[in-house]
């Protein structure tokens, strides 16, 4: 796996517009999106060339007994800011569907 100085991970329980901010939303519930997927992060962040490497097997911490995945992806803002264009993405997409 490459050097991840400039990366961060997005967990599907950061946007998570059902999730309280004890169980991992990391952004504004008017910001966020209902059950999010790492595909669906994946997708959004695809659009937004930020190089992302899908880690599907991956357990968040809080919800170990779920495998939701994560999304390891470079870091072009602050780690909010790009959470909250994600999920803007990912409101927009579904929307169209």
């Amino acid at each position: 796996m490459p050097k991840r100085d400039n990366r961060v991970v997005i967990w599907p329980a950061y946007i998570n517009s059902e999730n309280t901010r004890g169980e991992g939303r990391k952004i504004a519930r008017h910001d966020a999106v209902s059950n999010p997927t790492a595909e669906d992060i994946l997708i959004a962040a695809m659009e937004m060339n930020l190089q992302p490497e899908p880690e599907k097997d991956k357990h968040y911490p809080k919800t170990w007994w779920e495998k939701s995945g994560r999304i390891v992806v470079s870091k072009k803002s602050s780690k909010t800011d790009l959470m909250r264009e994600i999920a803007t993405r990912i409101k927009r997409r579904r929307k169209k569907g």
